[in-house]
Parts: structure tokens; C-alpha cells; sequence
């Protein structure tokens, strides 16, 4: 699967998603919004509703050709993060995508919930929403509080106050340094 795709599922966390969503945009990168059904609408765990650009089981299965630069999302907030983890089509997706030699970013309670169904996390450092760590702990990853962390072809954000650092850091890996430092000049983030 090619692109940059951020998965809804009823439940995720506003600021998460929609935040990726505006810096990847602002750096460049053409992102859709994934719903995981057919329903074109969202609804976040605020009871915000939000349009998808694309859906889920129309999505095209072929990786021939996955590149780092191909991004699959996943905002956190619950039930959401529970959601995504449980969407059967989905983690099989990612599991395919990754192993195809895509990147997979994770925020909040996704990177234990989500992630966590992927084998390859031996040594590998990651953050997430403090509670939410066990699952990749016990896979052999070591848990960091940072705001974002890479871990090769892997992202990982600690929460919806560090959504801006998580997604500079997809930006990075996507478009190289000097894009994410643009992005985080015009922010006035410096």
C-alpha cells in the first residue's frame, strides 16, 4: 500500500489525528484520512465528527514497491486506539505494509495496542501514553518518555501534547531534516 494514510476508528483522538494530519500537509506530503469501514464519518472521542478521504476494504493490498516514505498512522485516544487494535483487516494491512518495507507511526495508547502486533521489537525504543508500555516491554523494547522516538522504519509519540513533535518526526523520515525544520520554523516553534 502506497502513501501516507491516518486510520480512524470511532474514538480516536482529535488532536492526534488531525494535527498529523495539518504538519504532514504543511511539509508537503499528500495524507488521507482512512476510515475502517465504508461510513465516510468519524466520530473522535471528543464527539467530533470527522470526513474520511478513503476507506479501509478499499484500500489496495499490493506492496510491491513499499518504501519508507509510505506511512501508515495511527492516532491514539480510546476507545480508538482499541478499535484499530481489534480491526482484524487492518493489523493484517500493517503487518504486510511493514514487512513490505513501509513505516508504521503510532501515537498515545496505539503504540501498545497497535504496534505492539508486530514481532520486530527486540532493542528497539519506543514511547507512548504512560499504562500502554507492557505489551512492547514484554516483546523486548525498551520504553522511553520522550515526546517522539524512530526506531528504524518505526514512530512513536507519547501523547496528544507531543502530537507536533510525532508528526515533525514522520515529516523527517519522509521529506529529510531540512523539510521537518521548515515546517517547525513557520509553527514558530523554535
Amino acid at each position: 500500500m502506497k502513501g501516507v494514510n491516518i486510520f480512524l476508528a470511532d474514538g480516536f483522538e482529535d488532536v492526534e489525528a488531525l494535527v498529523t494530519n495539518d504538519v504532514l500537509r504543511r511539509g508537503g506530503v499528500d495524507t488521507r484520512l482512512v476510515a475502517l469501514t465504508d461510513d465516510p464519518f468519524v466520530e473522535s472521542s471528543h464527539g467530533i465528527t470527522l470526513g474520511a478521504d478513503a476507506f479501509l476494504p478499499e484500500l489496495d493490498g499490493d506492496h510491491a514497491g513499499t518504501t519508507a516514505a509510505d506511512v501508515m498512522i495511527f492516532p491514539g485516544g480510546m476507545p480508538g486506539s482499541k478499535n484499530l487494535a481489534a480491526c482484524t483487516p487492518l493489523i493484517g494491512l500493517m503487518r504486510a505494509h511493514y514487512a513490505a518495507g513501509g513505516t508504521v507511526a503510532a501515537i498515545c495508547a496505539a503504540p501498545g495496542l497497535v504496534l505492539s502486533q508486530l514481532d520486530d521489537w527486540n532493542g528497539k525504543a519506543f514511547t507512548c501514553f504512560e499504562g500502554f508500555q507492557d505489551a512492547l516491554i514484554a516483546k523486548g523494547a525498551v520504553y522511553t518518555p520522550e515526546p517522539a522516538v524512530r526506531a528504524g522504519r518505526i514512530v512513536t509519540g507519547r501523547s496528544a501534547g507531543h502530537a507536533v513533535s510525532f508528526a515533525l518526526e514522520i515529516l523527517r523520515g519522509i521529506r529529510g531534516d531540512e523539510a521537518a525544520a521548515k515546517v517547525r520554523h513557520a509553527m514558530y516553534l523554535d
